[in-house]
C-alpha cells in the first residue's frame, strides 16, 4: 500500500528532525500535578487534539497508545496511571520508537515517579496489534486513523475492539470534513500522510466506529483544525476541516441503534416534579439532563410544551440517559 509507505517515510523523517508543520494541535496538553514535560515532546506533538481524559484511566488494565509520536500523551497517561506496565506504546516506525524512548528517558530525569517500566514500547502495527484479546482498558490514537483508507480504517477499528476488555474505551482524535474530500486530494499520498486528505464527514466516521461493535459514543470536543483553500488545493470553494475528540465504549450496540452523546440536554419544567417517558428516562423538574441523540430525538418528537431539548454542543462531560 503505497500511501502507508509514504506515511512511514514522513514519520521517519519527523522522528529524526522535529517538524512543527506536520500537525496542528488545537488543544494544549493537560497540565497535571507533579508532571514535567521535556521540550522535545512538545516539539514532536504530532496530533490534532487530545486523547487524554483523566476519567477514562482504567484502574486494573493498561492503556494502549497507537502511534507513539514524541511520547507526550504516553507520558500523560503514565502520570495518571502511576504504575509499572500501566501504558503500552505501539509504533511501526523504528526511528519513532527510538526517538520516543530517548524522550521518555529525558522525562525520567524530570519526574522521579516515572519508572523505566511505567511505559512499554512495542514494535507493531495498528492493523495487527501485538496485544492479546480483551486485555486493555483504554486504547488511544491521535491523528493516525484518519490517514487510513476505508479498508485499513475498518481493520484498525476491529483491532482496537479486539484488544479492549468489555466496557473498555477507545479514545480518538482525528480531523473530520463537512463534506467528502475530493478524489484528487484523497489520492495524494503526501497530503494523506499530513492528515489533510483522509478526513471523513463526522456521520460516516461515527458509523464506521459503530459498525465494528462500539455501542456508546461520546463527542468530547470539536473545533476548527485546518483550511484547505481553493487556490492551493484546486477546490471550488474553501474547505474547513475540524478536529473531533471521540470516546467509544465496547458495549453492545442496542437494537434501536447506538447511544451517541453530542452535548444535547433535556429540561422538564412542567407542574409535575418529574417526567417519565416510559423508556427508562426520568427528568427531574428544572434539572438539565444530558441525553444521547437518539433519546433527544424521541423526546423532541413528543411535542410537549414544558419539555425543551437543546441542540448539540459537541462537548460532552458525562452523565445522562444511558
Amino acid at each position: 500500500m503505497q500511501y502507508l509507505e509514504a506515511t512511514r517515510r514522513l514519520y521517519t523523517a519527523a522522528a529524526q528532525t522535529p517538524d512543527d508543520q506536520l500537525c496542528c494541535v488545537s488543544t494544549p496538553p493537560w497540565r497535571m500535578p507533579d508532571l514535567q514535560i521535556p521540550d522535545i515532546m512538545h516539539e514532536m506533538n504530532y496530533g490534532c487534539g487530545t486523547t487524554v481524559h483523566p476519567r477514562d484511566i482504567p484502574d486494573d488494565a493498561p492503556v494502549l497508545y497507537i502511534g507513539v509520536g514524541g511520547g507526550l500523551e504516553l507520558l500523560q497517561f503514565a502520570s495518571l496511571a502511576r504504575r509499572d506496565g500501566g501504558v503500552i506504546g505501539v509504533d511501526n516506525v523504528p526511528e519513532m520508537l527510538e526517538a520516543c524512548s530517548a524522550n521518555l528517558e529525558q522525562a525520567r530525569e524530570l519526574n522521579d515517579w516515572l519508572t523505566p517500566r511505567a511505559v512499554q514500547l512495542r514494535a507493531g502495527d495498528a492493523l495487527q496489534l501485538p496485544v492479546e484479546d480483551d486485555t486493555v482498558g483504554l486504547v488511544a490514537q491521535n491523528c493516525l486513523f484518519n490517514i487510513f483508507r476505508e479498508e485499513e480504517l475498518d481493520q484498525a477499528l476491529r483491532e482496537a475492539h479486539r484488544v479492549l476488555r468489555p466496557g473498555g474505551a477507545l479514545s480518538l482524535s482525528d480531523p473530520i470534513s463537512p463534506r467528502p474530500i475530493p478524489p484528487h486530494l484523497q489520492a495524494d499520498d503526501r497530503l494523506r500522510a499530513l492528515c489533510l486528505s483522509g478526513a471523513l464527514p463526522l456521520e460516516g466516521y461515527l458509523a464506521r466506529i459503530v459498525a465494528v461493535g462500539f455501542g456508546t459514543i461520546e463527542i468530547r470536543g470539536r473545533r476548527p483544525y485546518r483550511i484547505l483553500d481553493k487556490e492551493r488545493f484546486g477546490l471550488d470553494e474553501h474547505l474547513l476541516l475540524e478536529s473531533v475528540e471521540v470516546v467509544a465504549y465496547k458495549t453492545p450496540v442496542p437494537e434501536d441503534g447506538p447511544c451517541i452523546f453530542t452535548g444535547r440536554t433535556a429540561i422538564w419544567f412542567g407542574e409535575a416534579q418529574s417526567f417519565d417517558d416510559g423508556k427508562g428516562h426520568v427528568l427531574r423538574r428544572d434539572v438539565p439532563a444530558p441525553v444521547c441523540d437518539k433519546t433527544a430525538a424521541a423526546l423532541d418528537a413528543l411535542g410537549l410544551e414544558h419539555l425543551i431539548v437543546t441542540e448539540s454542543t459537541w462537548h460532552y462531560d458525562g452523565g445522562g440517559c444511558c
